[in-house]
């Protein structure tokens, strides 16, 4: 059997919105994706982020993915430049609290899409779904990298390096590994990437 040539150990997975922060985490062998917490966005005094560096330390995670909510056709609209943005501020929080803990972004067109059918089709209503439906995002976040992963034997996801925070959208990149996304089932109704509150 060929040796695994990424990191194993617990990984976390994030879905960022204007609001909410959904958190997933996932066994050390890297097999299931699991919910943690939904955390209220604080753009002024990055409290989340805090919250975050925290379940990094207290799981000893070894590895952090933040969903990069691209459109269908692969554009870096809003939504995508606040991931990169948030995702080079928790590399900045790591660093800060001696945690080199590598932040990486993966390709997530469609997991809220998902998450929202996922949720309706279990019989939540619209206000149940708004609980909820961030930590079910960050659960397709991590499960599409824990599944790359496997399928390639491979590291995956854009590296975020803390100097990326002040980057345009799509520039300062580095170490993209991910190549392409690989496709949630695709709701007709689904025009394009959807905005993440």
């Amino acid at each position: 059997m060929e040796p695994r040539k990424y990191p194993h150990g617990v990984k976390l997975g994030i879905d960022v919105g204007l609001v909410r922060v959904g958190l997933a985490s996932c066994d050390p062998d890297g097999i299931l994706a699991t919910p943690v917490k939904t955390l209220s966005r604080d753009a002024k005094r990055n409290s989340d982020i805090k919250v975050v560096v925290k379940e990094v330390q207290a799981r000893a995670a070894v590895e952090v993915f933040v969903g990069l909510p691209r459109t269908l056709r692969g554009e870096e609209k809003a939504s995508a430049e606040m991931a990169r943005s948030y995702a080079a501020l928790l590399v900045e929080a790591l660093a800060g609290a001696g945690q080199q803990v590598p932040v990486r972004l993966i390709d997530e067109r469609l997991t809220t899409v998902s998450a929202h059918h996922a949720l309706h089709a279990a019989g939540l209503g619209s206000r149940e779904h708004r609980k909820v439906v961030d930590q079910v995002a960050a659960v397709g976040i991590l499960q599409q990298a824990l599944d790359m992963q496997k399928a390639r034997n491979a590291t995956v996801g854009e590296l975020v390096r803390a100097e990326d925070r002040g980057t345009q959208a799509g520039a300062g990149r580095s170490d993209t590994e991910e190549g392409s996304a690989i496709s949630s089932p695709t709701p007709a109704s689904s025009p394009g990437g959807c905005d993440h509150e």
